[in-house]
């Protein structure tokens, strides 16, 4: 993966925000299988909203949150340690703070 992913390989992180990674006890025919799905959740996406169609859009940003539940990467929480969840946080404002400032700046 290009972008930095917090030494407990909960997060990684984009342009200073922490991104929830999909859950690592899944198989690889299951996480393989709902990636596809989102995929296709983001085209149909695009396609609604170039074709201007609002419905179409609400349904197809259903499927991707669907998916991204699905893959752990919204919802319910993958790790069991109790620890809180910090997805879409900066990471300057969490006790990822001091990795993240260890970080080499970005190119």
């Amino acid at each position: 993966m290009r972008y930095p992913v917090t030494p407990d390989g909960r997060y990684f992180v984009v342009r200073g925000r922490l991104w929830r990674c999909t859950n690592p006890g899944l198989n690889q025919d299951e996480r393989g299988q709902l990636t596809r799905e989102l995929m296709q959740a983001r085209a149909a996406v695009g396609r609604a909203k170039r074709a201007e169609d609002e419905e179409v859009v609400r349904l197809a940003r259903a499927a991707v949150n669907r998916a991204k539940v699905a893959l752990g990467e919204r919802g319910a929480v993958w790790w069991t340690d109790g620890a809180p969840d910090y997805n879409r946080h900066l990471a300057r404002n969490t006790p990822y703070r001091a990795w993240f400032a260890s970080l080499p700046a970005p190119e």
